[in-house]
């Protein structure tokens, strides 16, 4: 939900702070790049000194992260907030799954408990631009970060009533270097992502290589020691790979569809925040409602049933809106219909990947298990968000046609959507319309392709699964 809410809030930050277009961009990227590094040190932390400790301090650092972007007068404390909010992330987000691996010790109990868990990320993923817009038209800003508050004061209450305290506790010290490792290399590696996606490819490809270096070294020194911060050997198992494999595709469709059709309804469709927000509902609506009948579908059938089935429901979806395009005619009612069985499919798929992934991992390794699930979904929508976004950025130049505009003005209007809107509204008039009709166009060309390449990757995740997971590996009979 609080993810979410910014992409509202932003403009009304914008103009009330007026940071510039680097500072914009670390308001954006620090919360998810913060999150991503400290992934893995905060789930072996919670392993080894108290997952309900972890949680709490997360819920913590949350709130007061979430004070200080309310009392900000200057871009660089939203900044500064943003990075602390990412660390209060990486505390919570892992200590939640972990806690419900090792509370859960019933099979059937625990693949209801991941459900919920599911379902209430669909939840979020529905109430923050509504909950957001509706917020921040009333009181700025500031109240989507005000929000955070109760909410971190009610979980504490609620986690220190209700929920035990469990951890598994080491001998040998503190893998400090693996820490260095795997922070520099999770920064470099969200971050080389989001770079190449927004265009600055030498920049990304230098980080990425600096990821690809610093990750080879984390991973030999895990392998190597006796108290690894992350025990890598679990990826030596065909079902815990898959499915963080299978969750890390399905986030890329996911992602890529909800970022591109964000853009579409307000620049192609004219539409506000708030309107577009509520025509996104259907595809977090099934994913609240979706994950709560997995459990009774991974009794019934397997594991690689459901999720292969899930991802071919999903890119049965995504096929629908790229027919409609190469027909010349995308309208609402294919995009509603895309992202209905988007939601249904990835939240059942998904539902199923997190059983299988948590289930065939050790008990004592709870947390590092949860931030390698936390990781597939951060970096498979980033991954997302700049792979198939910059398709459909290549899409959408090459079909902007000639308009009789200036080289200058031209080259701002192939550059993206938005771009195109700004060059539409300072010529005006007819004009103004003809180069705005002709961008919509072009994006909705370039949405289209988009939907079927996010298709064909869960078409690839839903195979994967099927063929590589066990057909008597059922996670809801036994304890893996």
């Amino acid at each position: 939900m609080d993810a979410t809410i910014l992409n509202v809030a932003f403009p009304s930050l914008v103009a009330d702070l007026r940071p510039t277009s680097v500072e914009q961009l670390w308001i954006i990227d620090a919360y998810a790049l913060v999150l991503s590094g400290l992934l893995i040190t905060a789930g072996a932390l919670g392993d080894r000194w108290g997952r309900r400790r972890l949680l709490l301090i997360g819920f913590g650092i949350f709130a007061a992260a979430s004070l200080l972007a309310v009392v900000a007068t200057a871009p660089w404390v939203v900044i500064a907030a943003r990075a602390l909010l990412g660390v209060g992330g990486a505390a919570i987000m892992p200590s939640t799954i972990s806690i419900l691996r090792v509370v859960f010790t019933d099979p059937r109990e625990r693949a209801v408990a991941y459900s919920v868990w599911t379902a209430v990320i669909g939840a979020g993923m529905a109430l923050g631009p509504l909950v957001g817009g509706l917020v921040v038209q009333a009181y700025g800003w500031k109240a989507a970060f005000l929000l955070n508050i109760p909410v971190a004061v009610v979980c504490v209450a609620f986690a220190l009533w209700l929920v035990p305290e469990s951890s598994h506790p080491r001998e040998g010290r503190w893998d400090w270097w693996g820490v260095v490792l795997s922070v520099v290399g999770m920064v470099s590696l969200a971050g080389g992502i989001k770079l190449v996606g927004g265009h600055d490819v030498p920049s990304g490809l230098a980080l990425l290589v600096v990821a690809a270096v610093t990750l080879t070294l984390f991973v030999r020194r895990e392998l190597r020691i006796a108290n690894p911060l992350l025990a890598v050997r679990m990826f030596g198992d065909p079902v815990f790979s898959v499915s963080a494999v299978a969750i890390f595709l399905g986030m890329m469709a996911l992602g890529a569809v909800l970022f591109l059709l964000t853009q579409w309804f307000q620049y192609a469709r004219g539409l506000e925040p708030f309107a577009a927000g509520l025509r996104l509902l259907p595809a977090p609506s099934m994913l609240i409602v979706a994950p709560l009948f997995t459990p009774r579908l991974m009794e019934r059938f397997s594991v690689r049933v459901v999720l292969g089935a899930g991802m071919a429901l999903a890119a049965v979806g995504m096929a629908v809106p790229w027919v409609a395009d190469l027909a010349g005619r995308l309208e609402y009612v294919e995009i509603a219909i895309a992202l209905l069985c988007l939601g249904a499919g990835f939240g059942i798929a998904t539902t199923a990947a997190s059983v299988a992934l948590l289930s065939s991992s050790p008990q004592e390794e709870a947390g590092g298990a949860a931030a390698v699930e936390e990781i597939s979904y951060e970096l498979g929508t980033a991954m997302g968000v700049a792979g198939i976004g910059s398709l459909a950025a290549v899409v959408y130049r090459g079909d902007v046609p000639s308009l009789g505009l200036g080289e200058a003005q031209m080259a701002r209007v192939r550059d993206s959507i938005g771009e195109a809107a700004v060059v539409a509204a300072q010529n005006g008039g007819g004009l103004g319309l003809r180069i705005m009709a002709a961008a919509a166009s072009s994006f909705t060309h370039a949405l289209g392709v988009s939907f079927a390449i996010a298709g064909i990757l869960l078409l690839v995740s839903g195979y994967i699964g099927y063929r590589v997971i066990p057909p008597d590996f059922r996670p809801t009979e036994s304890d893996h």
